[in-house]
């Protein structure tokens, strides 16, 4: 335990995700010992990001403005939409350069221990999207863990009666990963996710 100011920083760090206390003491005393100058930089910038970014009025993705970058370019095809949990899983999905549709953020996941219900989630906004009937398709990209699949068994179920094309990534093996060391549900899927070659 520090005194007084120190002691606040690690605390406040130590709050964020995935910053342990070693972790969280490591970044204050390199605050501490940093110039003057970045570390204005640094709580201009985390000042500045609370104050201009916001939600998209659309998708829920990060903007700057009403509409995010995706959402205003006329090139996205509007007829698809990919449902996501966060938005950090569109930046994901863009690297890609596999997806040129439009993106939807549901800023969770079904995860009744936490006490998030279908309610606490954007499903609401996108079946205000999907009502006019312009979307055709509807993937659904949320994690492959039991939250995710959670959420995406509730969504394929209010989706598919609507007459959409509902699909789900494909989820497997990794690339350079070993089969003794992948666990049975994504050895599972991976079988279920096999695909015919051809010669």
């Amino acid at each position: 335990m520090y005194e007084g100011a120190i002691q606040d920083l690690v605390d406040e760090l130590g709050r964020l995700p995935g910053v342990g206390p070693k972790s969280a003491q490591r970044i204050a005393f390199h605050i501490l010992a940093a110039d003057p100058a970045d570390v204005r930089r640094l709580a201009d910038a985390l000042t500045e990001v609370k104050a201009r970014v916001q939600f998209c009025e659309v998708c829920g993705n990060v903007a700057q403005e009403p509409q995010c970058r995706i959402c205003r370019d006329p090139r996205r095809l509007p007829t698809t939409i990919c449902v996501v949990e966060e938005a950090k899983d569109v930046v994901a999905i863009e690297r890609t350069r596999e997806f040129r549709g439009r993106y939807h953020v549901l800023g969770g996941a079904i995860n009744p221990i936490a006490g998030i219900g279908p309610d606490d989630l954007r499903i609401a906004q996108l079946m205000t999207r999907l009502a006019d009937g312009t979307v055709t398709e509807v993937i659904l990209a949320t994690d492959p863990n039991v939250e995710g699949e959670a959420t995406a068994t509730y969504l394929a179920r209010l989706l598919v009666p609507m007459g959409l094309t509902v699909s789900r990534l494909a989820s497997g093996l990794p690339v350079g990963g070993d089969l003794e060391y992948a666990d049975e549900v994504t050895l599972g899927r991976a079988f279920e996710g096999r695909r015919r070659l051809s010669a």
